[in-house]
């Protein structure tokens, strides 16, 4: 895994997240100096890559899970991604250098009521769990000896368990409406979960004036909000 060709005069990638994070993110973005071109907020436009009132830097709009992706591999120079993502695939060409403070919510082990009432969490050995994160969940209960047995889910893990694909799930919890909803409960938390600005290492090392400018301007808006 690379940074993109060292081109000067091509402008920097930012890859940001769709969906709710994005919304947060906007207001960081104005205040770092970043304006996208109107057709970012045309939902006719069915385009990914943008300009920005920056001549020296465009924006790519990617799934969060992939952010990431794009970074580690030199696709795009900074992105903005939360820790369950940096978490999950640990890629070692990506450097967080910044914590942005948007997109809060919890990483965490959720079961049906019924069980939660008469269940202890220090009782257990081996769980069968579905998750969209298997690495952060092995290693979670690794760490004190227990076997978790997960089922990659990429959505509607709430599901799980009423259908009896397993009884527990690890999945991002935010207000915690959606797991009541479903009929289950938090029973053990994982990691808090925020957005961070990242960084392709190698390209921090070949554009080192440019990205740490950016860096500095998010920081500074971070700082002001």
């Amino acid at each position: 895994m690379t940074a993109l060709p060292d081109r000067a005069n091509e402008p920097l990638v930012l890859a940001v997240p769709k969906g709710r994070i994005l919304d947060e993110l906007r207001p960081v973005m104005r205040h770092a100096g970043i304006e996208p071109e109107p057709a970012f907020d045309d939902p006719r436009h069915r385009g990914l890559r943008f300009r920005t009132n920056h001549p020296g830097i465009e924006i790519i709009r990617v799934r969060s899970f992939d952010v990431a992706t794009f970074v580690a591999f030199g696709a795009a120079h900074l992105g903005v991604a939360g820790n369950d993502v940096l978490m999950e695939f640990d890629y070692p060409e990506v450097y967080a250098p910044l914590d942005l403070n948007i997109g809060a919510c919890r990483l965490a082990v959720a079961e049906p009521v019924e069980l939660y009432q008469q269940d202890d969490p220090t009782r257990w050995s081996h769980i069968r769990v579905a998750t969209k994160y298997p690495e952060i969940t092995r290693r979670h209960f690794a760490a004190r000896g227990v076997q978790a047995e997960c089922i990659k889910l990429n959505g509607a893990m709430e599901l799980a368990p009423s259908l009896g694909l397993c009884r527990r799930i690890v999945d991002l919890v935010s207000t915690g409406s959606t797991l009541e909803a479903n009929g289950l409960r938090e029973i053990e938390h994982i990691a808090h979960v925020t957005s961070r600005l990242i960084v392709n290492r190698a390209a921090l090392k070949t554009r080192p004036e440019e990205i740490g400018r950016w860096v500095g301007q998010f920081r500074e808006a971070v700082n002001a909000a």
